[in-house]
């Protein structure tokens, strides 16, 4: 972007609860689903129907108000906000405006070597409405409301972001937050994290805003930060060339790599909001709040801290471990039962990883059982299991239900590394007669020629001798 100007973006995140059933009814949350079958009189808002507000949802957004540092309304209601879209079937949505669950909140995201705050207005509940879908084939389009009424959060910071860097940095760590306390999957693929993005330029080291437009329901940091590029671009551009930013709403198409206006942008008046006469007020207790507080989990950031100190992990390590809550426990629970933790976090960063894209799986469709993974590793590190052959093992272990058994397999397929043997004794002795120029070099004082021959050796036990039982009796036959 031009070094002469400067960006200003706020952002409204929202994010679907992993609560079981929707914000309102007892219809189920479950993605996917044949179209409009996950719904009923309440989520599609029939005459004479009553909503009644799931109580997982109000735990649920306390937690991630708490988790944002926000102040916790001790007396929050919903709104309607009216508004007519074939999403929509009952042209309300029902929201917060005028009492919201949480306000006043920040998250501190690192950035190119800094630490940024950015700060949130306000966060909020309401219910998701559902999704069109446009036929590949004409001008159709066919709604689906599966998604009517799933529980949502809408987290609103204020206008505190200067690049797209720093809008991933914090949209990383609300993923991060909300997975660790498992409120939600943050899935943008699945539509259960979705940003809008309010964008407006200025003329670098001016204090006004900008006109801004917003971009809806961009489901993945990659294209946010391409969509970021493009409607600053554009937007300079625009003046540039003498002209006004008009504020409307735009839809980003990733495909495209570009924007179109869609509506000009609405204002708070425009939804005519009210307070919802089916829902009342909610008093959300200070002993209640206290005791969600109590609950709250050790986030990564802290979790990650203490694997340097517990473990001796570096900081990179120690990171990649702590991405993940599931990795995280996975590592730890295995350390408890045994795994060195070094080797431990080797085996989970690199080969764990590697298996897991191989089979094109991850840390929410497997089942490894910590114990077994920890006789696994030691089986390697302690020379019993070569190295290839427990990557192997590894492998099918991700595949089953969690309850392989490490060493009933090794043993069924033969896997254990055998010791000084006959065998071994008769593959030693045989390399030597085979390799009399390599001989005459170790005898000769070159000491590397060893590892030819014990290399030649653990290649004729197809991995089943300990290499250092192959050194041993190596040096021992030379010497004769």
């Amino acid at each position: 972007m031009n070094t002469e100007w400067e960006v200003v973006i706020g952002l409204e995140v929202h994010v679907e609860l992993a609560t079981k059933s929707k914000i309102f009814c007892a219809c189920t949350t479950e993605f996917g689903g044949a179209p409009n079958t996950h719904c009923c009189p309440v989520c599609m808002g029939m005459p004479g129907t009553l909503p009644v507000l799931n109580r997982q949802v109000l735990a649920y957004a306390v937690m991630a108000g708490l988790a944002l540092n926000c102040t916790i309304e001790n007396e929050t209601r919903f709104d309607r906000k009216n508004y007519f879209y074939p999403d929509l079937p009952k042209a309300y949505q029902i929201s917060q405006l005028y009492r919201p669950i949480a306000h006043d909140g920040y998250v501190d995201v690192h950035v190119g070597g800094r630490e940024k705050r950015i700060r949130i207005h306000e966060m909020h509940m309401e219910e998701d409405a559902g999704k069109l879908i446009h036929s590949e084939y004409g001008n159709e389009t066919y709604p689906d409301y599966n998604r009517c009424g799933v529980p949502l959060l809408e987290i609103v910071s204020e206008p505190d972001f200067g690049s797209a860097e720093e809008v991933s940095a914090y949209l990383e760590k609300i993923r991060s937050l909300f997975t660790y306390m498992g409120i939600s999957d943050c899935k943008m693929q699945e539509g259960s994290m979705r940003a809008d993005v309010n964008l407006s330029v200025r003329r670098a080291g001016e204090k006004a805003l900008g006109t801004r437009t917003e971009m809806k329901n961009i489901n993945s940091i990659k294209a946010i930060e391409r969509a970021i590029a493009d409607e600053a671009d554009r937007q300079i551009g625009l003046l540039l060339r003498g002209g006004c930013v008009t504020q409307e709403t735009r839809r980003w198409d990733d495909d495209k790599r570009s924007s179109y206006a869609m509506r000009s942008k609405e204002n708070a008046q425009d939804y005519r909001y009210f307070p919802e006469p089916d829902i009342p007020v909610i008093f959300v207790e200070k002993e209640y709040i206290a005791a969600v507080r109590d609950s709250l989990p050790e986030f990564m950031e802290e979790k990650r801290e203490r694997f340097m100190r517990q473990y001796s992990l570096s900081d990179y390590d120690a990171g990649l471990l702590t991405a993940d809550r599931k990795q995280a426990d996975l590592y730890e629970e295995a350390v408890d039962r045994g795994a060195p933790p070094k080797a431990a976090a080797n085996w989970l960063i690199v080969q764990l990883a590697r298996a897991m894209k191989d089979l094109g799986k991850d840390f929410e469709g497997i089942a490894i059982s910590p114990c077994e993974l920890a006789k696994l590793i030691n089986y390697v590190e302690e020379g019993k299991v070569n190295r290839k052959d427990g990557i192997d093992v590894l492998s099918e272990m991700i595949q089953t239900d969690g309850s392989f058994d490490v060493a009933q397999y090794v043993q069924e397929h033969g896997l254990f590394i055998t010791g000084d043997s006959e065998g071994l004794l008769e593959a030693v002795r045989e390399v030597i007669l085979s390799n009399d120029k390599a001989v005459g070099e170790y005898k000769g004082g070159k000491e590397k020629a060893i590892g030819f021959l014990v290399g030649q050796v653990m290649r004729r036990g197809s991995g089943k001798f300990h290499p250092v039982a192959v050194r041993e009796a190596m040096e021992k036959e030379l010497k004769k």
